[in-house]
């Protein structure tokens, strides 16, 4: 009777070994691709077809439209993240059930005024960063772009793959002047204004404030890869 429970309790530590081996190894996976595809972010899609020319009152918006959550890779620049982003605008096209509901899919209203960028989704931040190398950026919002930037230590890709909403002549006086200075260190010739997590925009500010030197590299366009950790030290050079 006691070689049964033996061999029972055997078995059983066994069956809970294999089990935690099992859940470790699918929380690596998740981990995996969460890191290559990005957590779920919230974004608005139809819930039926909408035809083009629709205004989205309060009272269509609750009909018409709804949340899903969608990992942040495969996400359209100018998603909406909230349904009362799309409060009073237009639909300037035709819309299939399941859609995305875009800025570039709106005709007007609240969501996308005139002369302003893709609206911020739930968590985003807005950061301004004094680049140096600029010309060879072309400014057109929605460019992907990997910020590099060199300390008198080392040169390191800060931030991967961060969306470029703005390019403007000149930096400013109060972030062109910090870190910079070094031997070799170029000038900042912009500003440029990225889109962010909150966590990302206390990082680049920081790493902005002890550089010589901050530039931005553009992305090809479609190419989502990472990097890794690219970095040289001035000791390997």
């Amino acid at each position: 009777m006691k070689a049964r429970r033996s061999r029972a309790f055997a078995l059983l530590a066994a069956a809970l070994a294999c089990g935690a081996l099992a859940a470790s190894s699918v929380s690596g996976r998740v981990a995996e691709v969460e890191e290559q595809v990005g957590g779920l972010e919230p974004v608005v899609v139809a819930r039926s077809r909408i035809p083009a020319g629709t205004k989205l009152d309060p009272g269509r918006i609750a009909r018409l439209l709804t949340v899903r959550k969608v990992p942040r890779r495969f996400l359209p620049s100018d998603a909406l993240a909230a349904p009362g982003q799309a409060r009073d605008a237009t639909l300037a096209v035709e819309l299939p059930s399941g859609s995305y509901i875009t800025a570039a899919a709106l005709g007007g209203g609240e969501s996308a005024p005139e002369g302003e960028g893709p609206p911020l989704r739930l968590g985003e931040r807005a950061v301004e960063v004094a680049v140096a190398g600029s010309d060879s950026l072309a400014s057109v919002p929605g460019s992907r772009v990997d910020v590099l930037v060199t300390s008198e230590r080392r040169s390191f890709v800060a931030l991967e793959d961060a969306e470029l909403l703005e390019l403007r002549a000149g930096a400013a006086t109060e972030t062109a002047g910090n870190g910079g200075g070094g031997s070799g260190a170029s000038v900042p010739s912009a500003t440029a204004v990225l889109r962010v997590t909150a966590r990302q925009a206390v990082y680049l500010t920081a790493a902005q404030s002890f550089a010589r030197e901050v530039r931005l590299l553009a992305r090809p366009p479609g190419d989502r890869r990472s990097v890794g950790a690219a970095a040289v030290s001035a000791g390997e050079l």
